[in-house]
C-alpha cells in the first residue's frame, strides 16, 4: 500500500543528487523558513558515535518514560517505514501527521537543493517544537560536527558512543580523524557523557571538550560499568548500583548500559528509572529474537535471529554475543552494502559459524552481489555460498539442519527488508 508519506518521501528524492553531503548550510536555511523550530524543543539530549548509539538511546528513552516523563526521539535509519524515525512524546509518528510535515517542508523548501536526510531532520524538529514533551533524544546520522542534528546551540547534555572505522569516505580513515567529527556535538559548557573508546579517539574527544569547556564523563574515569555474577555493576560518584543485565542482548549491551546510567544520573534519575533502562529498552535488529511471523513458520524448529551491525565493531560484537549463546549449529544469512568493510566485519565471526548464505539486499542499489559477499566470507574462513533470497536461504537451512540458530545479518537495510516481510 503506498501512503501519503511515501509520495512525499520520493519526491524529496530528487531535490539533491547526492545521498550524503555533509553541510549544515542547507538545514539552517530551511530551519530559517520554518521559524527556527530547532530553538524551542524540549531539552535535548544528543548522541553520536559508530556503535551502540541507538541502543543507548532507547535504553534512555525507557528510563525517562519508566518516571512518567514525555520523550520525543529522533533516530536513523528506519528498518520497516519511515515513520520509526521520529517517536513523539513515546508515540510514533502518525501517517497523517508525518505526511503534513514532510509536504510543509518542502513547500518552504522550494527548489533549493537539499538531501533527505536534511530536509526529514527539519520535519522532525517541527514535529518536536509543535507536540508538548519533557526530553528531545536526538541521534547523530552520520558523523557529528556537520550533520544535520547539529544545528541545536544548547542542549542539556552530549553522549559519544564507542567510535571505531566506519564512513570513512565522508568521516576520515583515522579513529582519530573520525573521532573529531563525532566530538562536534560537544557545546560550550554542555557536560558530554564519553562511552569506552581507543586511547586515540578519546584523547581527540578531550581535547575538544577541554576547548569547548565542556565537563567529560569518561567511561572508565568518572563511571564504570561491568558483569558481575549474572548482574551489571555501574559506580560514579555517586555511588554503585547493582541491576539486572540488559534485556537487550549481547555483552556489548552492558557498555552502552552504562553510558544511559551515566546520563539518567546527570539528569537526576534514580535507580528505579536506571533498573528500566535495563530492563525495558526496546530496539529491533540488535540481536532480536524473531518469534512469530511468516519465516518463523517456514522453519519452525529453527532459533532464529536478526541483527543490523556491518562494521568491523558490529561484528565484533555479534561474535561475542554468539560466544556467549548455547552451543548450537550457527548460520549466518548476510547481505552487505558495497560501502562496508565486509571482510572486516566476517573475519571476528568466522570460528563460530557453520556456514553463510549471502544474499543480495533486495530494492537497494548499493547492495553487494551475493557472489562478492560469498567470496569475502570465504576469504575470512567461513564456507559460504549464495542463495538467491532469505526466505530461499533459510529454506535451504532447514532442510539439512532444521534445529539450526539462524542470524540474518550485515545491514540494516536487509534487517529492515527482513521485518516488512516477515510482518
Amino acid at each position: 500500500m503506498t501512503l501519503g508519506s511515501d509520495v512525499v518521501l520520493e519526491r524529496m528524492m530528487t531535490l539533491h543528487p547526492k545521498v550524503i553531503d555533509l553541510t549544515l548550510a542547507r538545514v539552517e536555511r530551511l530551519l530559517s523558513a520554518l521559524g527556527n523550530p530547532e530553538r524551542a524543543l524540549p531539552p535535548v539530549v544528543h548522541l553520536a558515535g559508530t556503535n551502540g548509539k541507538g541502543s543507548t538511546q532507547a535504553m534512555i528513552r525507557a528510563g525517562l518514560e519508566a518516571g512518567g516523563d514525555r520523550v520525543h526521539a529522533y533516530t536513523s535509519p528506519h528498518l520497516a517505514r519511515f515513520h520509526e524515525r521520529i517517536r513523539l512524546a513515546g508515540e510514533l509518528i502518525s501517517e497523517p501527521a508525518l505526511t503534513a510535515l514532510l509536504d510543509e517542508c518542502v513547500t518552504a523548501n522550494g527548489p533549493d537543493e537539499i538531501t533527505f536526510f536534511e530536509i526529514t531532520t527539519c520535519a522532525a524538529f517541527l514535529a518536536f517544537a509543535r507536540v508538548p514533551a519533557d526530553w528531545t533524544l536526538l541521534e547523530v546520522g552520520l558523523g557529528g560536527r556537520l550533520d544535520a542534528t547539529n544545528v541545536v546551540d544548547s542542549p542539556r547534555l552530549t553522549i559519544i558512543t564507542p567510535v571505531s572505522l566506519d564512513h570513512q569516505a565522508f568521516l576520515g580513515d583515522t579513529v582519530a580523524a573520525i573521532a573529531g567529527e563525532k566530538a562536534g556535538i560537544i557545546k560550550r559548557g554542555v557536560p558530554v557523557i564519553v562511552g569506552p573508546q581507543t586511547d586515540e579517539g578519546l584523547a581527540v574527544i578531550e581535547a575538544k571538550a577541554a576547548r569547548m569547556g565542556a565537563p567529560v564523563l569518561a567511561y572508565g574515569q568518572h563511571w564504570h560499568v561491568t558483569e558481575d555474577r549474572g548482574r551489571l555493576v555501574f559506580q560514579d560518584e555517586s555511588g554503585l548500583l547493582d541491576l539486572p543485565l540488559p534485556n537487550l542482548p549481547g555483552p556489548h549491551q552492558v557498555q552502552n548500559a552504562g553510558a544511559a546510567i551515566a546520563a539518567l544520573r546527570h539528569l537526576g534519575r534514580d535507580e528505579a528509572a536506571c533498573e528500566a533502562a535495563v530492563t525495558r529498552a526496546l530496539w529491533p535488529a540488535r540481536m532480536q529474537r524473531l518469534r512469530q511471523g511468516p519465516l518463523v513458520e517456514a522453519a519452525p524448529e529453527v532459533e532464529l535471529w536478526l541483527d543490523g551491525g556491518h562494521n568491523p565493531a558490529g561484528g565484533e560484537a555479534v561474535a561475542a554475543t554468539l560466544a556467549r549463546m548455547p552451543k548450537r549449529e550457527t548460520h549466518l544469512i548476510c547481505g552487505m552494502l558495497n560501502t562496508k568493510d565486509v571482510t572486516g566485519y566476517m573475519v571476528p565471526l568466522a570460528s563460530h559459524v557453520a556456514r553463510l548464505h549471502a544474499v543480495s539486499i533486495p530494492g537497494e542499489k548499493n547492495t553487494l552481489p551475493a557472489e562478492v559477499t560469498r567470496d569475502a566470507a570465504i576469504d575470512a574462513g567461513i564456507d559460504s555460498l549464495t542463495a538467491p533470497s532469505v526466505a530461499d536461504a533459510l529454506a535451504g537451512i532447514a532442510a539439512t539442519s532444521p534445529t539450526a540458530r539462524v542470524l540474518i545479518c550485515g545491514s540494516l537495510y536487509l534487517a529492515g527488508t527482513v521485518l516488512r516481510e516477515n510482518g
